[in-house]
């Protein structure tokens, strides 16, 4: 049925006219602060599943409502649901597969790949406000399944080294991307900020990399989420913020500092360093350890330092306040019996635990009220516990494909896999997932039977390898 027969003849807009009314007061009236909400059921879909786009509190008086494939515009509207008719119109994007309901969801039959991308759901109220809401659905040719490993480890970043020589290169290695990843981008300092941004990589686009204004050409980034910095010099130095975006729509972020030790040349032709910088040690540890942060060249003519276990310095996260001249020291409650702090600036920390792995700040002040800063960041494992191997055949269309599963209970963790004991080589065919976790080769060969290993190695290099087995 047309839209146009439908609305005009119940003395309403019609298609075109409604749709061109919205994009206008989207100017003035679109709600950034709408309860609307989108929920994928399931949250992650595969090609020939069913999936849901169910919506949760739509506004009250609510007037029409419109789903979009992508932009709001009239050609990829796919339905409009009028609430004073009660009836449901096609738009050009409808399809048989597709079902609006008038509670605003969207049932999508049988997806394949093509439905992959942005859908907008758009309301209209009586009041004339116009709400929009977006979800991006991602449809998988198969799901990875890697056991706890995938739903509980929190992405990290290691600098490699912890502190570059002037000239040197970096590279700020990734672990634990989530497995149903839809991106990653890369800013310089701790803001996601368009300005700061050094590059991207979207999976789905062509081509995935892209960069911004804070690229300089000596950057590179990796699919496994890492950055290589080369060459760096003192303007590298500071904190790196990794956002990642996954298919649910779910973002979160991680944050590294790279130190660059620098040598500056004086009088008499010596050489002194002269970054201010803290260095862990050791930069991995184990539970029930303990770590020192040890400064190198704190500033001159400081009265009084503070250390604190996050990147932002409020009183909420503070460790301890030391004053140099008085000598007083005061603690938090929390690290009063497992702390020590040294005149140099340094700080001890006794039998630390995971919860303890993070970004520490150390903050001076000297007599000059000059306030300078400085980060630090290791990490503490448990050890590691053997990992096991879980293999799903499956044929489609002739073409028969295999997936290996590395299993462990164990986070923070990197993976390796071994083909009849050597490094297994990655080809078209022969591809990881995101973390690793998983091995998928499609198109099966008589030269991909034998012997299969994987390795978990946590990041002190300590490594447990699960059994080998054998496949086919």
């Amino acid at each position: 049925m047309q839209v146009s027969s439908v609305l005009l003849c119940q003395g309403c807009a019609s298609w075109q006219g409604f749709l061109l009314t919205a994009s206008l007061l989207t100017c003035w009236h679109l709600s950034t602060t709408s309860q609307v909400t989108i929920e994928l059921v399931p949250p992650q879909v595969v090609e020939g599943e069913d999936v849901l786009f169910l919506v949760h509190k739509l506004p009250e008086n609510l007037s029409v409502l419109v789903w979009f494939k992508g932009l709001t515009v009239a050609k990829h509207a796919i339905a409009l649901y009028a609430t004073d008719i009660r009836e449901i119109v096609k738009g050009l994007m409808y399809s048989d597969r597709k079902t609006l309901y008038r509670n605003g969801s969207l049932l999508i039959h049988n997806v394949t790949q093509k439905d992959t991308g942005y859908y907008t759901l758009q309301t209209l109220n009586r009041n004339g406000t116009i709400v929009s809401k977006s979800f991006f659905l991602h449809v998988n040719a198969f799901l990875w399944n890697c056991g706890r490993l995938a739903a509980s480890a929190q992405p990290s970043i290691e600098s490699l080294p912890p502190i570059v020589p002037d000239g040197k290169d970096v590279i700020l290695q990734v672990r634990n991307l989530p497995e149903n990843l839809l991106g990653f981008g890369w800013f310089k300092g701790m803001t996601q900020i368009r300005s700061h941004l050094i590059g991207r990589y979207i999976i789905d686009e062509n081509p995935g990399f892209s960069f911004g204004p804070a690229y300089s050409g000596k950057e590179k980034l990796y699919t496994d989420g890492s950055l290589l910095i080369e060459n760096v010099t003192e303007k590298d130095a500071g904190l790196y913020t990794l956002g990642i975006l996954s298919t649910d729509m779910k973002s979160e972020e991680a944050h590294v500092e790279i130190q660059v030790e620098s040598l500056v040349f004086q009088c008499c032709n010596s050489l002194t360093t002269a970054k201010f910088m803290v260095e862990p040690v050791p930069q991995y540890a184990s539970e029930g350890e303990s770590i020192l942060l040890l400064v190198h060249y704190l500033p001159e003519e400081v009265i009084s330092f503070s250390w604190y276990y996050s990147t932002y310095t409020v009183p909420t996260f503070k460790i301890v306040d030391h004053h140099v001249i008085w000598n007083i020291t005061t603690w938090s409650d929390a690290y009063r019996e497992r702390g020590m702090v040294y005149a140099s600036g340094s700080l001890l920390l006794l039998d630390v635990t995971e919860e303890d792995a993070r970004m520490y700040t150390l903050e001076t002040l000297n007599i000059d009220n000059k306030v300078e800063r400085a980060h630090v960041q290791f990490y503490v494992d448990k050890p590691v516990t053997e990992p096991f191997i879980r293999i799903t055949d499956t044929t489609v269309k002739a073409n028969r494909s295999v997936t290996f599963s590395c299993v462990s209970p164990d986070t923070r963790i990197s993976i390796r896999w071994f083909f009849n004991n050597h490094n297994l080589q990655l080809t078209d065919r022969i591809k990881l997932s995101p973390s690793k976790c998983g091995l998928r080769i499609d198109n099966v060969r008589s030269e991909d039977a034998g012997e299969y290993r994987c390795v978990v190695i946590n990041r002190a290099g300590k490594g447990v390898g699960s059994q080998p087995v054998r496949w086919p």
